[in-house]
């Protein structure tokens, strides 16, 4: 960066104890400055207040840089401040600086970044409130063909957020509070109805508020949700794990240990099992054991995501919903009969041929960004930081067609 003409640096100052340097800036004399409005030449009314502007450490001295910015006699738009296009609106720092926290931020968390550039917290946290609400607005409001649904946990005691995603590019588009119905049909009618009628595919889990949500809003919508096999495997494989947990504490009444510290070897997919566990699933297989029946139940379940046809996944959907019905493990029934009622919409998958794995890439992302945080301090928060990590905007200050900048690319 460099100063540009007609600013030029008066004076410099450095604080070697407390590790400040001022870089002291002013204009050159008996010049007129262009209106921000009319962009007419115009003269120089006065001078607001000197102010300091953090910019980019020097030699690890914290930087800042401290401006009187002149105000215009204008006859078209009055007296007016002249853009100086050092800082956003409201601002302490220059666009150097916040372009700088944005890309650390990005990488670790605020509170790692505030402490290792001795700025306050609540500076960092209105940067990225910034940024967001920057990508948005030039984003706009488009509503994506092709929608993803998901539920993210906010807190303990559930309490949960709806992330809205586009699963064609693999960006947030929204996060709304609570997952009720109310949440997402607020969401969909921010749109016109013509737009909300582009909308492809909704994939989403069998959340009765979302069904009902998507139904009212989206014309059509009967035909465009598609349940994620992400989702149907895994309300199948809560029903083997059910069915390991009851046979493991009949077992274990007996003093039999079979199934003790064996849960994720069920819960695996058979290529998945480690290879230092490989013997004892072989050997826990050959074993008459009810949850290895609840296994194959599950496992046979992939191969409907096969099928390219909707008749064809039905007719194959009967076969295996007659053996998980006839199985006489309780929860396997269940999860069968929870399938059946939402079949219509699981068949959609051999039309659009769509799926969460995105939202699940997205999912690992958010719980990532949670970790790095250590929790949110609110749900406004979180919502930013989501959209912020996930929401694929352009976050970086761009001031355009100013005048006179004191600070230039160089």
């Amino acid at each position: 960066m460099k100063i540009k003409y007609p600013w030029h640096i008066t004076r410099v100052s450095h604080d070697n104890e407390n590790g400040h340097i001022d870089l002291y800036v002013e204009h050159a004399k008996d010049i007129e400055f262009r209106c921000p409005k009319c962009k007419e030449f115009r003269p120089i009314y006065d001078h607001a207040s000197e102010r300091a502007f953090r910019h980019l450490n020097i030699f690890d001295f914290k930087t800042f840089i401290h401006v009187r910015v002149p105000r215009l006699n204008c006859p078209v738009d009055g007296v007016i401040l002249v853009d100086a296009g050092l800082a956003e609106p409201n601002s302490g720092v220059t666009h150097a600086f916040e372009r700088f926290i944005i890309d650390l931020s990005l990488e670790c968390s605020i509170e790692s970044v505030a402490r290792l550039f001795d700025v306050d917290w609540h500076l960092c946290q209105r940067i990225q409130e910034r940024a967001v609400a920057r990508g948005r607005e030039r984003k706009g409001t488009v509503l994506p063909a092709h929608l993803g649904v998901d539920e993210k946990s906010f807190a303990r005691g559930h309490k949960y957020e709806t992330v809205i995603y586009d699963t064609k590019r693999g960006i947030v588009d929204d996060v709304l509070e609570n997952r009720e119905q109310s949440s997402l049909e607020t969401y969909y009618k921010k749109f016109p109805p013509e737009a909300r009628s582009t909308v492809e595919t909704v994939s989403m889990d069998m959340w009765d508020p979302y069904i009902a949500a998507t139904k009212a809003c989206i014309p059509g919508a009967a035909e465009k949700i598609v349940f994620d096999h992400y989702h149907v495997t895994r309300l199948v494989l809560q029903g083997v794990d059910k069915v390991r947990k009851a046979e493991h504490q009949e077992l274990m009444e007996r003093n039999i240990e079979t199934l003790k510290g064996t849960k994720y070897i069920w819960l695996w997919n058979e290529e998945n099992v480690p290879e230092f566990r490989q013997a004892e699933y072989d050997r826990l297989k050959s074993l008459d054991l009810k949850v290895c029946r609840a296994k194959m139940i599950k496992d046979n379940l992939r191969h409907l995501w096969k099928y390219k046809s909707a008749a064809w996944m039905k007719k194959y959907f009967a076969s295996w919903y007659f053996w998980a019905t006839h199985s006489r493990l309780k929860p396997m029934i269940a999860a069968a009969r929870s399938l059946k009622a939402h079949l219509d919409n699981i068949l959609t998958y051999a039309k659009h041929q769509v799926t969460n794995a995105m939202g699940e890439s997205i999912n690992s992302k958010i719980e990532k960004m949670k970790r790095l945080a250590c929790g949110f301090r609110n749900r406004e928060h979180y919502r930013i930081a989501i959209l912020f990590h996930c929401g694929g905007l352009d976050l970086y200050p761009r001031p355009e067609n100013v005048a006179h900048p004191v600070l230039a690319v160089s």
